[in-house]
């Protein structure tokens, strides 16, 4: 079945200047870019016969280092914002949650709020994704006050008057909706959704504790009262609801997560909110909730006014690995026999990208469910089947062998043989084992948070991906400390108390550490950038994304890819802009062939998705650059802003 997207793929493309700004500016007013995330800037005066010209017009610095320094938060600190871009001001967050607005054209502070989040709190990660701003273009009054809408760490929902950075007193109690009453100690990462008068948001929440966690609801918020609207639990609790069945088990009523913590897109025309959810607690273990636990790990369609579930489709059934759908959905349209088609792109941590119809969830390419291994541990039950789209085939390795070892020198292939011979793997979907499994891709592989780019003129989704492999094993509760003293690798892997549970979790990656940064255990290249035809769902073009070793020393880390985290921006003149990458490297590429065009060397590191404007005719890439605590990039707390010299 040949898919055409339409040239014509999106009103917001070539929207009136209510859109986009007054006269000469193109603005960027959601995360991704437009309400259903493409992530694509309709400006064409950066070019790929120009982008050499390219130069830092501005930087400005948030002071977080600071931060990170009086409350010991750099380990999990990540600068993963993407601004905003309304009426000639960037609004953007901070690891700390802290909301700055900056002159679009000259990078000048006009204001700061801080929510005050306590950093030395007990959370999984430091970050926010960025802040939504309303009113859209979705509403027609003109005379309403703006506002910034800002979603914390710490599960309060604040309104910000954009004009002085004050919190709206009439919104919530002074300005603030408790998002953790009622539910838990949640935490939001990612900006909330807006569509109309009606802001949504999910949650956030630590994996692998505990079986008992927080409820994943997802919830909407009155945009000017904070009055709640409705909530929706994507774990199924009513009777009635047909997807009750897929629970089974004593303790799956205790069961929890399947949040949403990743961003939502909305279509105001249709009334539709488009939410990623997650997998259920805990994350590796599954036999207190057998089943194929829907609407966990589901791309869930909702109507946006009522919370009424419209359909789903499950990326994942059972999930024992934790993939999360961790990509915001990508709102396009497709032409499918003479008829335009509106669509929802999804990609996974898989490597799956599935092409959906938006109003109905089905699969506009084939699917199928095909057998996957059982799984051998007590008690637990996989699901004995797995959806595997035809097209587009997988992006990344769908498993590891011996074959795969890797390393720089015999003596580092060598041990890497050894360690991949001594686990357990069938291929894709092997489930976690006491012997320890070989997952690939894994819970950090495939498409994650930086989601995807299309660029409607040339029909190409773009994506960068990691092609990283996870060690997986669970230990009898009791077993744990004997196995700890048997086996010093353990003492150095994660740990998932995983509590409720027979089994605690231990988990690694097929890399070792030393001072000289990572040693990668597994053919390159690491992380990749990759084109699809969506006319045909094939791939176009693929190449290595950053590197991970010294080019001096070997010169051709530059082949071999690095792990990447922070996502994609396309450009109508036909230019892909990405960092993400380790080595702190921000890069232009040709979005037609994939060959690089230009790179600069950010001050830190760029694990963040850019985007662009246009300002008093003058168009900028603006990207934050503050490094990721967890992963080792370089730290910091710049946003670089690039136009023509």
């Amino acid at each position: 079945m040949k898919l055409i997207v339409c040239l014509f793929i999106s009103l917001f493309l070539t929207a009136p200047d209510a859109v986009f700004g007054q006269g000469n500016d193109r603005e960027w007013p959601a995360y991704g870019g437009d309400p259903g995330g493409m992530r694509h800037a309709a400006l064409s005066q950066i070019s790929p016969e120009n982008v050499n010209r390219l130069k830092v017009a501005w930087t400005y610095r948030t002071g977080e280092l600071e931060y990170y320094r009086n409350n010991d938060a750099a380990e999990k600190a990540a600068f993963e914002a993407t601004p905003l871009m309304v009426e000639g001001v960037l609004y953007l967050s901070t690891p700390s949650n802290r909301v700055i607005a900056l002159d679009a054209a000259t990078g000048a502070e006009k204001w700061t709020f801080d929510p005050g989040v306590n950093l030395q709190a007990d959370y999984s990660e430091i970050t926010s994704r960025g802040v939504s701003t309303w009113p859209g273009p979705d509403v027609t009054r003109k005379d309403l006050e703006r506002r910034i809408y800002l979603a914390t760490i710490d599960g309060r929902l604040i309104a910000i008057s954009a004009a002085t950075g004050k919190p709206i007193s009439e919104f919530g109690k002074n300005g603030t909706v408790d998002l953790r009453k009622g539910i838990g100690p949640i935490s939001v990462t990612s900006p909330p959704a807006i569509i109309g008068n009606t802001l949504i948001t999910g949650s956030s929440m630590g994996d692998n504790q505990r079986l008992d966690y927080e409820r994943g609801v997802v919830r909407a918020f009155d945009v000017l009262t904070g009055e709640l609207k409705w909530s929706w639990d994507p774990i199924p609790r009513k009777t009635g609801d047909p997807a009750k069945a897929t629970w089974k088990g004593k303790k799956a009523a205790q069961t929890g997560a399947a949040n949403a913590w990743s961003i939502l897109s909305v279509d105001p025309d249709r009334d539709l909110v488009f939410i990623p959810t997650t997998s259920p607690s805990p994350d590796y273990y599954g036999g207190e909730r057998i089943g194929k636990n829907e609407y966990a790990n589901s791309i869930v369609a909702l109507r946006a006014s009522t919370g009424e579930l419209v359909w789903h489709f499950q990326t994942v059934h059972h999930d024992l690995w934790d993939y999360d759908n961790a990509a915001q959905p990508a709102l396009l349209s497709v032409e499918q026999d003479g008829v335009e088609v509106p669509a929802v792109a999804v990609g996974t941590k898989m490597g799956h990208i599935f092409l959906l119809h938006r109003e109905t969830g089905k699969s506009l390419f084939p699917v199928e469910e095909r057998p996957v291994p059982a799984s051998k541990v007590p008690g637990e039950q996989a699901y004995p089947t797995q959806p595997f789209p035809v097209l587009p085939l997988p992006v990344g390795p769908q498993g590891i062998g011996i074959a795969d070892a890797w390393g720089v020198t015999e003596a580092e292939r060598k041990r890497a043989e050894e360690r991949i011979a001594s686990l357990y793997s069938e291929g894709p979907f092997s489930p976690p084992s006491l012997q320890g499994t070989m997952v690939a891709p894994s819970n950090a592989g495939g498409v994650h948070w930086g989601g995807v780019s299309y660029d409607p003129q040339r029909h190409l989704l773009i994506t960068n991906i990691n092609r990283l492999a996870a060690v997986i094993r669970l230990i009898p509760r009791e077993k744990l400390k004997e196995e700890e003293n048997k086996n010093e690798a353990l003492l150095r892997a994660e740990t998932g108390l995983q509590e409720g549970t027979p089994y605690v979790l231990k988990r690694d990656y097929l890399f070792t550490r030393n001072e000289q940064g990572l040693k990668m255990q597994t053919k390159p290249p690491w992380g990749t950038l990759l084109a699809i035809d969506m006319n045909s769902g094939k791939l176009k073009w693929e190449v290595p994304l950053g590197f991970m070793y010294d080019p001096e020393t070997y010169p051709d880390a530059v082949n071999w890819g690095s792990i990447n985290f922070g996502g994609a921006l396309t450009t109508a003149s036909g230019l892909t802009f990405v960092a993400a990458s380790l080595d702190g490297f921000f890069r232009a590429f040709d979005t037609e062939t994939g060959e690089l065009l230009w790179q600069h060397q950010l001050p830190a590191g760029g694990q963040a998705t850019p985007m662009s404007y246009q300002m008093a005719g003058k168009q900028y890439v603006v990207i934050s650059a503050g490094g990721h605590g967890k992963l080792g990039s370089r730290l910091g707390d710049y946003v670089v802003a690039y136009a023509l010299e």
